[in-house]
């Protein structure tokens, strides 16, 4: 056997055993994250049936508990609160004075830019 042939071999037996990527749906991951919290079953169990680590189930608990405060927290037809009026104004002059010092410098460029053709000819 030559060395080529061995390292075929041993690459076509790692690819044979890496697991494929395992896509959980939302239903399926808070079914397992109520099944871990109930206790009835141990974690472990759980874990080796689904064919996943714990990390995993970290994720999910993590995953669970945000949707759920954001759920609480976003109800439907809630009405977002609305800039103070100061905010507003202090925003809406600060963004004037910005267009004036990028047109001031527009200016200053094309004028720079002549100069520089003038020097050229």
């Amino acid at each position: 056997m030559s060395v080529s042939e061995d390292k075929n071999i041993l690459r076509n037996s790692l690819t044979e055993e890496k697991k494929k990527r395992r896509f959980l749906s939302p239903k399926k991951k808070y079914q397992l994250f109520l099944e871990a919290q109930t206790g009835k079953t141990p974690v472990g169990e759980i874990l080796k049936r689904e064919g996943i680590y714990s990390t995993d189930l970290t994720r999910i608990h993590m995953q669970v508990r945000e949707s759920a405060l954001e759920g609480l927290t976003d109800r439907a037809g809630a009405k977002h609160k609305a800039a103070p009026l100061e905010d507003y104004e202090a925003l809406k002059r600060e963004s004037k004075e910005k267009e004036r010092a990028l047109a001031d410098q527009a200016v200053e460029l094309k004028i720079l830019r002549r100069k520089k053709k003038l020097a050229f000819l």
